[in-house]
């Protein structure tokens, strides 16, 4: 027996998300449809985290448990030939038996895309948030900085509940332009339930003159999320890196 880590990126307009679901195609249906072709077994694959519908992955670790010898250039390039063409494996090794995708995860970066200008881009359909307005990035760079630490993200979470433990710990979160382009990047030991786009959302809040850094702060220690922002739309949004290693992180 084998535990294979398999590192995979993929383009998520197509599916609901990556956990697989009854009545609705995801990426975990794809990639185990194609898994288990190659591995001439059917397989079950364990992901590093549950993306929404729409969200897109730069980096997505999921590891699966297989009797196959099969070399891992031979599943690299037998499951990039069968799979879709907005699904990509990186690559592949051998892991630990005990070895868990998710549960041995101790953090993750997430990237969101904002494409800010009067006329839409074509090329990025459904791979940034069209925004409209004027956004000045050195403000949101510098109310992003807000997040950053341990705190209570209750405000910041669709579905916390008085019991769920809420608190987490943000290493970094920067916003940058380049061009019509604006990239926001946070880092963190975890992430509540479409944390990331409410943070989004309130930062953009901000922009707009709708809140102050202040107000913010106020919001962050309500743990109410009918103060915070909207949710941004989730086509923004993309795991970008994810970390079994806490030096790394």
């Amino acid at each position: 027996m084998r535990n294979l880590k398999i590192r995979i990126a993929y383009r998520g307009t197509n599916y609901h998300g990556f956990q697989r679901q009854n009545n609705a195609y995801t990426v975990q249906e794809a990639v185990e449809t194609v898994f288990s072709q190659i591995l001439n077994e059917n397989v079950t694959v364990y992901g590093c985290s549950r993306t929404d519908t729409g969200v897109h992955a730069n980096e997505f670790v999921l590891n699966v448990k297989t009797e196959s010898r099969i070399a891992h250039r031979g599943f690299v390039r037998g499951s990039n030939d069968l799979l879709p063409p907005d699904i990509s494996v990186l690559s592949c090794e051998d892991a630990d038996m005990d070895f868990h995708a998710r549960f041995d995860c101790v953090g993750k970066e997430y990237i969101y895309k904002i494409h800010a200008s009067e006329s839409k881009n074509p090329f990025l359909t459904d791979m940034a948030l069209h925004y409209r307005r004027p956004i000045d990035v050195e403000i949101i760079d510098k109310a992003a900085k807000l997040f950053v630490g341990k705190k209570d993200f209750g405000a910041f979470c669709s579905n916390a509940s008085e019991k769920e433990n809420t608190v987490r710990t943000i290493y970094r979160f920067d916003a940058v332009r380049d061009g019509e382009l604006i990239t926001l990047t946070v880092r963190g030991d975890g992430f509540l339930y479409n944390m990331v786009r409410i943070m989004v959302g309130t930062l953009l809040d901000l922009n707009e003159g709708r809140l102050t850094e202040a107000e913010i702060l106020d919001i962050l220690s309500s743990r109410d999320r009918t103060r915070a922002g909207i949710t941004a739309l989730p086509h923004g949004l993309y795991l970008n890196r994810v970390f079994y290693d806490k030096d790394e992180l």
